[in-house]
């Protein structure tokens, strides 16, 4: 009792009854000194913890500090072209790597897979489909790779955007793609080499290891697929020039390859193959050509590469979009003319989808084209590899640089300048992925992974586009100005805004000439209405995506209740991209901008869901699996080595208070240090 009475504690009871007077222009003196509020603040320290502590529960002032551990942003910083890595990459490397990304496995083995088993020679629609869905990603990824020029891709956009343990997740998922991408493609290099020589490699491996009949794992161990991988990782470690350079040289063999494919392949065309008496043109209907379209996004995962190597690429505010933009439509194209020849070739239910069209210039009598695509495919493929082996160790270096990932990836080779322990690392888990696992279960697993990467870079750009520009870094707690400046009062974050007012709306308010008509929303604070329209958007985008794809085949819903459903989960969806058009947005940057925000971001998430929907539930169960190894990771390992987690005070105990002087709130700020913190480093901070 005789501690309540001493005058620490006198003035904390004052605090917390909102009774504390101004501080005195001294600073030395006046009831509330600095000395007298570090007291007040050690004296709740030791009041406060310890019924915490008897109850056993964590204080709701611990739980809001988790969760603004889960989601705290990495800032942008202004010095983005700085960089431990080379910058040596032009326009035309980040196109040819973007192309060699996603012409691959993909044209030479997913165009038969799809058309013999899910769409027919509906397959051409398939890719269309899929390169639309990929153009809208893409832009996210254009407008990201030249407004944050740094490697880290997916996984860089959402951590300054949406949060940490989202980036994390992502980052998670974009590992999984690259190392499952990566094996899938070198199975499929080991299989058209196979063919070649008739099968004798794979005879011969299984003559003397048998014939495995586990679920999700090959027949037989490819040793050839595993070897090629283990000599491509050698070839990237040497450097970005290295990998570029070869890169280029794959690259133009395989776009001399697909240009023969196509002039010969129309030569071939027999249209009697898209007759009805072959199955017509789209036999698995609607559904397949859908279930075709979420398989076939497999082949347009390889631009977010240009978006990882970003902070390689000498102008990356130009040479990212421009990159992005052309390798795309070159992929898109040679998917649709290459599916559309082969299905003309031969009839679309007799392709061997293990090597299609090698084996479609056999079977007319061309053996000597087969040859040709066969070598060509390899080339492609080798490209593929390049850039799922120089990208990922990328992913992973942004993640250990963060602090979220092992730190030992996070070094870079002195001469290279390359992540070298990661590209061995993860070169060799490649390798062993591809020894042993199925090429139809990993392109699976590899559809949802980029999906849902596609999905929260198209949120990020919304969340982004409104929210306010973060001011320039400082090391003073506060900047003067009028600008918007956040303190703490014990577990809350309070934005104080100057008595200057701009006359501009800032973004995330509510345009100044719908106020009239939208009063309703003019009294929400800045970012609220958007924030609830956004979780509305992708929730009722998850609802009209569910109506469609399950509304007639699982659920069997009535004709009346499947147009009730549609109707109204439509009608939520438009209204929520209306209130945020009514919003203002962040002012036009010097670098490339998305068009049509939130129109395109939002038809991009709309899509991006209903071909995750589309996928089997196994692969889902096995992505949820993943994701529970990834929160342990990251709440084991991550989340106390975040760099984010250094950056903020070692004492997160001891609470920053807001004086309030006697006139408006905006007047006067004072912010307590704790007594442990040295004095000098508040000199040339005092506002």
């Amino acid at each position: 009792m005789a501690e309540a009475a001493s005058p620490s504690n006198r003035g904390l009871g004052r605090i917390w009854r909102g009774e504390v007077p101004t501080a005195s222009t001294s600073g030395t003196q006046g009831p509330c000194s600095p000395g007298l509020l570090a007291s007040v603040s050690r004296s709740w320290l030791r009041i406060r913890q310890p019924s915490a502590m008897a109850r056993g529960l964590p204080s709701a002032a611990s739980l809001a500090r988790f969760c603004q551990k889960l989601n705290r942003l990495k800032p942008l910083e202004e010095s983005s072209m700085e960089t431990s890595l080379r910058r040596c990459l032009s326009t035309l490397d980040l196109t040819l790597l973007g192309v060699g990304g996603m012409v691959g496995s993909g044209l030479y083995v997913l165009t038969g897979t799809v058309a013999k088993d899910m769409a027919g020679p509906a397959v051409l629609v398939s890719f269309l489909v899929a390169a639309v869905a990929s153009l809208l990603a893409a832009l996210c990824y254009a407008e990201f790779g030249a407004r944050v020029p740094r490697t880290g891709s997916a996984y860089l956009f959402t951590y300054v955007s949406m949060g940490e343990i989202w980036a994390f997740l992502i980052g998670w998922n974009v590992l999984l793609e690259y190392l499952i991408g990566g094996a899938a493609v070198a199975r499929a290099w080991s299989g058209y080499l196979d063919a070649i020589f008739n099968h004798s490699i794979r005879n011969f491996t299984e003559s003397h290891m048998g014939v495995w009949q586990v679920p999700f794992l090959a027949h037989y161990p490819d040793f050839l697929a595993a070897g090629i991988l283990l000599v491509a990782s050698a070839f990237v470690s040497c450097g970005a020039r290295v990998s570029s350079w070869l890169n280029h040289t794959f690259s133009a063999i395989s776009m001399v390859v697909i240009l023969f494919i196509i002039v010969l392949g129309f030569v071939l065309a027999r249209p009697h193959n898209w007759s009805p008496e072959e199955g017509g043109f789209a036999p698995f209907g609607f559904s397949g050509i859908l279930a075709g379209t979420a398989t076939c996004f497999y082949a347009f995962v390889g631009f977010d590469v240009i978006a990882a190597s970003s902070e390689e690429a000498k102008n990356p505010r130009w040479a990212v979009p421009m990159a992005i933009a052309i390798s795309l439509g070159l992929a898109a194209g040679a998917y649709i003319l290459v599916s559309t020849v082969l299905t003309l070739m031969v009839p679309w239910h007799s392709l061997d989808p293990d090597s299609a069209l090698a084996d479609a210039f056999y079977r007319r009598g061309y053996s000597w084209a087969g040859f040709i695509v066969a070598v060509g495919s390899i080339c492609a493929m080798n490209t593929v590899l390049l850039s799922n082996l120089f990208s990922l160790p990328r992913i992973v270096y942004a993640m250990a640089a963060d602090g979220l990932f092992f730190q030992v990836f996070a070094r870079v080779h002195p001469r290279t300048q390359v992540p070298v322990v990661g590209i061995l690392v993860f070169g060799v888990l490649m390798a062993l992925l591809a020894l042993l696992l199925d090429l139809e279960a990993l392109v699976q697993f590899l559809s949802i992974g980029t999906l849902l990467a596609y999905t929260f870079v198209a949120t990020s750009i919304i969340v982004l586009r409104f929210q306010k520009a973060s001011p320039p870094s400082s090391p003073c707690l506060a900047s003067p100005g009028p600008t918007a400046k956040k303190y703490d009062s014990f577990s809350d974050h309070i934005q104080l805004v100057g008595a200057a007012q701009t006359s501009m709306s800032e973004p995330g308010q509510l345009r100044p000439a719908l106020k009239p008509f939208l009063g309703f929303l003019n009294g929400c604070s800045p970012g609220t209405a958007v924030a609830w329209a956004l979780g509305i958007l992708v929730a009722s985008a998850i609802s009209l995506a569910c109506v469609l794809v399950f509304g007639n085949s699982v659920l069997h819903l009535p004709r009346w209740g499947y147009v009730l459903l549609l109707a109204v989960s439509g009608a939520v969806f438009l209204f929520s991209l209306l209130v945020l058009g009514a919003h203002q947005q962040q002012k036009k940057q010097d670098t490339f901008q998305i068009p049509l925000v939130p129109l395109t971001p939002a038809l991009s998430i709309f899509l991006n869901i209903c071909l995750m929907l589309k996928l089997s539930y196994l692969t889902w169960l096995r992505f949820i699996i993943w994701l529970l190894v990834g929160l342990v990771v990251y709440f084991g390992y991550g989340i106390w080595h975040s760099k984010e987690n250094q950056r903020e005070p070692l004492e997160l105990t001891t609470a920053h208070y807001v004086v309030f002087p006697s006139g408006s709130l905006e007047e006067t700020v004072q912010a307590v240090q704790p007594a442990s913190q040295d004095p000098v480093q508040e000199s040339g901070c005092a506002e």
